[in-house]
């Protein structure tokens, strides 16, 4: 089982500066946690893309690139790209030029994105959400199989017998699909033979059971090996070194931050009482001392037939760099050892 972080690139709000010298130095405490986590051993970073205030990930390949300078060995992805509303052409030019710099490192996860505000900033209507998505994914695969790309859609201009360049150092690039709980999305996953990032961010994790029992059918039905029908989940942690240290440093931003996502969605605020049941043996949070959660790591992973990769998003609590860090180490001295 492959081991790794995702991040948001969240700004904690803790530097007392401008916004600019903020930035610079959230932006530096990131990439310092991603040369971490390459010599602590985990497999994986990812970085999303979101167009809010909050976050610093508009250009998530940009920061990436800027990480395959500084790493070795782990691999560096998105988390995930809103190809909705991105032209195929550039993504896959973008990750092949990474590609190029990290040695064959880098990997696209992709997906329609939990917020919207992608999609009226570039001039998509949310009326076309899986219609963009569909196509777009489409013309992301073909530029992926064919250096010379003969295609044509909808919601763009065709594109004839046009070569496109650079071209990845992997061949091919990996591509997941990243998934939130939509049942059709996790059959498209499968009838293509891609592997499935699912995002588990609430609820009990073995309920996902179902919807990825819904993928490999799809991918065996669709003529895919189990090589190419790998699970891996997305989902909120964090590790301390007990479980009351890690309790008391995540609940108070983790409530704040989904309080507020709540509000713009509609939900209620977020109490002790939920979290505590998410913390729970079998809720969808990873947080608690390390062999609390590598064994709750293995519960999920039977409760779900076998996962293939686990994600860390640590960053939406507003802890400090220096308590990710010490995450990152206690994951990568105690954890990866006990998956493995």
């Amino acid at each position: 089982m492959e081991v790794g972080i995702d991040s948001f690139a969240a700004t904690s709000g803790l530097h007392n500066k401008s916004l600019a010298e903020s930035s610079m130095d959230e932006m530096s405490d990131l990439l310092d946690r991603i040369v971490l986590a390459d010599h602590a051993g985990l497999d994986v970073f990812g970085i999303g893309e979101h167009h809010r205030k909050e976050f610093l990930d508009s250009a998530h390949t940009v920061i990436l690139a800027a990480a395959a300078a500084r790493t070795k060995r782990i691999r560096l992805a998105s988390a995930v790209t809103v190809l909705s509303a991105a032209d195929p052409v550039r993504v896959f030019q973008n990750f092949a030029t990474l590609d190029i710099i990290s040695r064959g490192r880098a990997e696209i996860v992709v997906g329609r994105g939990s917020f919207i505000e992608a999609y009226p900033l570039f001039g998509y209507s949310l009326q076309d959400y899986d219609a963009l998505f569909v196509e777009k994914l489409d013309l992301l695969l073909n530029i992926r199989s064919h250096e010379v790309v003969n295609w044509k859609g909808k919601f763009r201009a065709p594109i004839n017998n046009i070569p496109i360049y650079p071209r990845p150092i992997q061949d091919p690039l990996p591509v997941w699909l990243g998934v939130g709980g939509t049942p059709q999305s996790f059959a498209r996953a499968g009838t293509l033979g891609l592997p499935l990032m699912v995002a588990i961010i609430g609820g009990e994790t073995h309920r996902f059971r179902p919807l990825i029992d819904l993928y490999r059918e799809a991918g065996r039905k669709a003529g895919h090996g189990p090589e190419k029908l790998k699970v891996g989940i997305h989902s909120l942690g964090y590790v301390a070194g007990d479980r009351e240290q890690a309790i008391n440093d995540y609940f108070p931003g983790y409530a704040k931050t989904f309080t507020k996502i709540g509000k713009e969605r509609g939900w209620g605020p977020v109490t002790r009482q939920q979290f505590d049941a998410q913390t729970g043996p079998t809720g969808a949070l990873l947080v608690g001392d390390p062999e609390e959660v590598a064994a709750k790591i293995l519960r999920h992973s039977e409760a779900l037939g076998g996962i293939s990769r686990i994600t860390f998003q640590m960053d939406n609590a507003g802890l400090s760099h220096e308590k990710l860090m010490n995450a990152i180490e206690l994951i990568g001295k105690y954890i990866v050892p006990l998956l493995k």
